[in-house]
């Protein structure tokens, strides 16, 4: 007599597909996107309100290194105004400070939205990295934002001091706050960097040794981007910010070579990626499992 058919769920793999969500649909993706995109708007517009109600201190606060500015520059005997050329101007820059406070305000809510949209396709440990690398991106990219926040007087007044005698500098407004959100977002990307090369160190692609290798090139990198990223380019802004990104990237090749040794004592010979050509085979093990 036939055995009966085993109408037992299949059993998952151990390290395989993330084990708690199944195969969706193309359908069911895009109504996934869609319900993220709805929760992180709203939590963008939530934002934007309380930019707008709290605009005059919000303005307050972008325009403290400018206002640091003026009053050297009157001490000096120089005129440096901010100012509104356009009949609309005043709305919308009410407008522009609200949309970049609602997304400061929300980036919490939107990055976790992202997050959980981007978890179905991974494993249960690799949500765990996600978490981690979310958690600590936040802080240091605050970091960058409150240290470019210290450096922007220091780069106006320096620009400021090329000015020839006779000439009043009338900065319009929506071009300082260009100016100011371009050097708050390169010098968080800036402080996000290293947390990057410990993402990719997490996912085996690259190694702290050969990060360690690269550290002459490290340093020019960081160096280049310090020089291109500072509005002036003057030593001591770049050295600024270069020297606090040289301090992260050497925590984060630290952090890559003791994931390294983990991993080897984890896997053994096959976590040495670096010892095997692309074309040779590595030694797996090739014991059936039941």
């Amino acid at each position: 007599m036939a055995a009966p058919p085993d109408t037992s769920p299949p059993k998952r793999r151990r390290g395989g597909a993330a084990d708690s969500e199944s195969a969706m649909p193309l359908v069911e993706h895009l109504r996934e996107l869609r319900s993220r995109l709805v929760k992180a708007s709203l939590a963008i517009i939530a934002g934007m309100v309380v930019g707008w109600i709290y605009y005059a201190d919000i303005f307050a606060w972008l325009s403290a290194p400018f206002e640091a500015v003026v009053a050297q520059a009157q001490a000096e005997g120089r005129e440096v105004t901010l100012a509104l050329t356009g009949v609309a101007d005043p709305f919308v820059l009410q407008l522009q400070v609200a949309a970049v406070t609602g997304l400061l305000l929300s980036s919490p809510v939107w990055l976790y939205q992202l997050w959980r949209f981007v978890t179905p396709g991974l494993r249960r440990n690799e949500r765990r990295w996600a978490i981690g690398f979310v958690a600590a991106a936040v802080p240091l990219f605050a970091l960058g934002v409150a240290l470019a926040y210290v450096v922007l007087p220091y780069g106006l007044e320096i620009l400021f001091g090329f000015t020839p005698q006779n000439v009043e500098n009338i900065v319009s407004v929506d071009r300082y706050l260009s100016f100011f959100i371009r050097m708050v977002i390169v010098f968080g990307v800036g402080f996000l960097a290293p947390l990057m090369l410990v993402l990719l160190n997490f996912a085996g692609i690259l190694t702290g040794k050969k990060l360690l290798s690269w550290w002459r090139w490290i340093i020019f990198a960081v160096c280049i981007f310090a020089a291109v990223a500072t509005p002036t380019g003057d030593p001591i802004n770049m050295i600024l910010l270069a020297a606090p990104i040289l301090m992260l990237m050497t925590l984060a090749i630290l952090v890559c070579l003791g994931n390294d040794r983990r991993r080897a004592r984890r896997l053994g010979p096959t976590a040495d990626f670096d010892a095997w050509d692309d074309d040779e085979a590595s030694p797996l093990d090739a014991t059936e499992t039941n």
